[in-house]
């Protein structure tokens, strides 16, 4: 189980323990507590243990849960219009981003591929949305 090992080392020292007086107290083998406090790992009874001689309550010595870095899906959405694209106007981006963002899609970036004359028959729009 993971511990907060600087909770359990504030605590320690809030009571002026040594390591081998809280392995005491606790009932446990100073290496145990070294360890403890080292590397953040503890099993439930050592846990519990901690906790009762630390004074509080086992929750008070987890570690609080990481967030997950979140996961995402990524989609191209081709905008077709006509060369010459500052004199037919664009095409209606608004439209169709709303039509994907009702699907949980996000717009992240438009990109204006050209030719080797500098003008485009398209635009590609990026979207992404975050995988459950």
């Amino acid at each position: 189980m993971k511990i907060d090992s600087e909770r359990v080392l504030q605590l320690r020292t809030g009571f002026s323990w040594s390591q081998d007086e809280l392995a005491t107290a606790a009932g446990l083998n100073l290496r145990t507590v070294q360890r403890i406090e080292a590397s953040g790992v503890a099993s439930l009874q050592s846990a519990k243990s901690l906790a009762s001689a630390l004074e509080v309550e086992l929750g008070a010595l987890l570690r609080p849960q990481e967030t997950a870095m979140a996961k995402y899906e990524y989609k191209t959405l081709v905008l077709p219009f006509k060369f010459g694209i500052f004199k037919q106007g664009l095409p209606d981006i608004s439209a169709a981003l709303t039509k994907e963002g009702s699907e949980g899609w996000q717009f992240k970036q438009l990109v204006l591929p050209s030719s080797d004359w500098g003008k485009s028959d398209s635009m590609i729009a990026i979207l992404e949305r975050v995988i459950e």
